[in-house]
């Protein structure tokens, strides 16, 4: 496919706030979330501005909970209206959950600190179009939208995900944001026989021409118990280097998809940033042999 690969990035995290601002190393953007910047000035709106002096800025939302039948806080969607003002980012995001919620017709409405599942039903689609449509106009721009690591699903699923999220993007004009972690942490909790086919067979699903970035973390296998009440799950932790499983994946869907802007993504116990640098550069390798390949070939 045409297209030069951009150098992978990192997220910009609190420890490294010195060091990248000081280095710049070559990095094809830095991402953050973008709820940690909605105060009005401050030392962290300061080291964006900086950072953003040195690097493209991706906001990374977490907070939106777009597949919200209660829908989009407005309070919250001023703030990143304001906020992508300021900074100028190269891509907007956020997750297709839910957060938020009410117990009763003219409740109050909660909001729950996580990354809820939604089901994949034409109900549900209605109500994440219904918000995402309301964000990119508040916006003026489209956002890209991730697929979630879930540990359940609901009873009444009857779209496949891939096919829910292609048909998300015809209605809404929305973008992408693949996880490739999230689906290899799916895939495995799933029990699937081969993971890595899997979690391909998702991407070739994917209309290719959607996605706006790819995001690679690490997760953690945790086992509970023993014998018959043997417990194995993947955690999706963002604490650790990425798999070996999703680096394969990650090539798989460059080949499929073209180059497209990755992140290594590192929000529990941060490493060192030379860790964070070499993850991105094996990023930008695997990025190379493909497009070195696709040149070859007849």
């Amino acid at each position: 496919m045409g297209g030069t690969p951009v150098p992978a990035g990192i997220g910009l995290r609190q420890p490294h706030y010195a060091a990248l601002i000081e280095t710049s190393p070559a990095l094809g953007f830095v991402e953050v979330h973008a709820e940690n910047f909605f105060a009005d000035g401050g030392a962290a709106l300061a080291v964006l501005r900086q950072a953003r002096e040195r690097f493209p800025v991706s906001l990374h939302g977490v907070g939106l909970a777009l597949g919200s039948a209660a829908g989009i806080d407005p309070w919250h969607l001023d703030r990143l209206a304001r906020l992508a003002g300021h900074i100028a980012p190269v891509r907007v995001s956020d997750h297709a959950c839910f957060a938020r919620a009410v117990r009763e017709v003219g409740g109050p409405v909660l909001h729950a600190n996580d990354l809820l599942p939604i089901a994949f039903t034409p109900a549900s689609l209605d109500i994440l179009v219904r918000n995402v449509t309301q964000v990119q106009e508040r916006l003026r721009r489209p956002i890209a939208v991730e697929n979630l690591s879930a540990y359940l699903s609901f009873a009444d699923d009857s779209i496949p995900e891939a096919v829910f999220l292609t048909e998300l993007v015809r209605r809404s004009g929305c973008r992408l944001l693949l996880d490739v972690n999230n689906l290899m942490v799916n895939a495995v909790n799933r029990g699937e026989a081969d993971p890595i086919a899997s979690c391909c067979a998702f991407v070739d699903a994917l209309p290719s021409g959607a996605i706006d970035e790819i995001h690679l973390a690490g997760y953690t296998d945790v086992v509970d118990g023993e014998g018959v009440a043997r417990i194995a799950i993947a955690i999706d932790d963002h604490g650790s280097r990425v798999r070996p499983p999703v680096w394969r994946v990650y090539e798989h869907a460059l080949r499929r998809l073209g180059p497209v802007p990755t992140l290594i993504e590192w929000d529990t116990d941060v490493p060192a940033l030379d860790v964070l640098l070499a993850e991105a550069a094996q990023a930008d390798r695997i990025a190379a042999a493909v497009r070195a390949t696709e040149q070859v070939a007849p």
